[in-house]
């Protein structure tokens, strides 16, 4: 019971305004003299973070879940001193934008015409930690968690929410796994729809069972090929690209397996032509139209989003942690508050929709 009431505790800290979430500062709010409290709960209590994030993966199911529902794959980076924290070393960080000192985790998102948050999380281990099992020891790193891709965990995380009869009729994400022929792969023999983005120089087969560079591919494409679409609103508003679709050429052997198409959907910017994203997309032909995609594409900005959200307002940035597990606990908690911070958005904005016109903040008259 103390364990649950100090995670009760700490979840509302993290969705508190206190000015920033580590440690110290939580301990401050909560009350303890010391961070030995905090620092214990995220350490030596005895709980199961992945018992806790199978209930914040159901949660979300139950809140925002839609058969037009969309797993979106990225990874974050989180930059760190020193070189004891768990994954920790000198790699590219999207968050810096650049080389830093960091950890990497990579996460799944699930979205829906109901709002977004996520499902699962999973730390990177770089090969230097993993060929050094007296380091991982030290920051308790259990000897059996072996090197794995970045795609590797995201598959491993989808196979988890696949599992558990996820409602999602997508899965989008960018290069780092649409561009992992072994993952696309695993999605097309679980009979899932994907729009994932691949490099410029994905070989593909277009137009014959020869290999061709998707921007070969796009400068072949004549003027007609292109239409403006949205791809959703953003903090700036529609965000509006040039859009392209083509056939892919693949061999299907089944009559089950020719239901299915295999396409190239390319995005152009509008102010800049020469920038353009690559998309190669598996789905029946019969959900296949240039509208869709384009929206399914969209998606991934939504992860984006959330790292946002969950960095500025729940914390999930600025954890002082250096054991393996202690950073699952942290982050599984900071997406459990980012979970309920987005049920309570979405329970306002489905009260401010039942209140009539004109009402609001208002006295009803004598005639109403």
């Amino acid at each position: 019971s103390e364990t649950r009431d100090r995670a009760l505790r700490y979840l509302q800290g993290l969705l508190s305004q206190c000015e920033r979430k580590n440690s110290w500062h939580l301990a401050e709010w909560l009350g303890d003299a010391t961070p030995d409290g905090v620092q214990y709960l995220l350490d030596r209590a005895r709980w199961d973070a992945d018992a806790a994030r199978d209930i914040l993966r159901q949660w979300v199911i139950d809140t925002l879940g839609s058969p037009e529902g969309v797993l979106v794959l990225d990874e974050t980076g989180f930059i760190k001193k020193g070189q004891h924290s768990a994954g920790v070393q000198r790699q590219y960080s999207g968050t810096a934008g650049r080389i830093e000192n960091s950890q990497i985790g990579v996460f799944l998102l699930y979205a829906s015409p109901a709002g977004h948050a996520f499902l699962d999380r999973a730390l990177y281990l770089p090969k230097s930690w993993t060929q050094d099992r007296e380091r991982c020891r030290r920051a308790g790193i259990p000897d059996d968690v072996e090197f794995a891709s970045k795609p590797e965990l995201a598959r491993r995380m989808l196979e988890r929410a696949m599992d558990q009869d996820i409602p999602a009729a997508w899965v989008t994400g960018d290069s780092v796994y649409g561009g992992n022929r072994s993952l696309r792969l695993w999605l097309e023999e679980r009979s899932q729809p994907f729009v994932l983005e691949v490099a410029c120089n994905e070989s593909l087969w277009w137009q014959s069972f020869h290999y061709t560079r998707a921007d070969e591919i796009a400068a072949a494409l004549p003027d007609d090929a292109w239409q403006t679409l949205s791809a959703g609103s953003g903090s700036k508003g529609e965000r509006w690209y040039d859009w392209a679709l083509t056939p892919l050429t693949r061999l299907q052997p089944t009559e089950e397996a020719r239901r299915w198409g295999h396409y190239l959907l390319i995005r152009r910017s509008l102010s800049t032509p020469d920038e353009l994203a690559y998309y190669v997309v598996h789905a029946p032909r019969d959900w296949v139209s240039i509208e869709t995609l384009v929206r399914v594409a969209g998606q991934r900005w939504k992860i984006e989003q959330g790292f946002q959200t969950a960095k500025g307002e729940c914390g999930l940035d600025e954890y002082e942690v250096r054991r393996w597990a202690s950073w699952h606990r942290h982050i599984t908690l900071s997406l459990l508050a980012h979970a309920l911070l987005v049920a309570i958005r979405q329970a306002s904005h489905q009260q401010k929709k039942l209140v009539p016109t004109g009402l609001s903040g208002h006295s009803p008259s004598s005639g109403d």
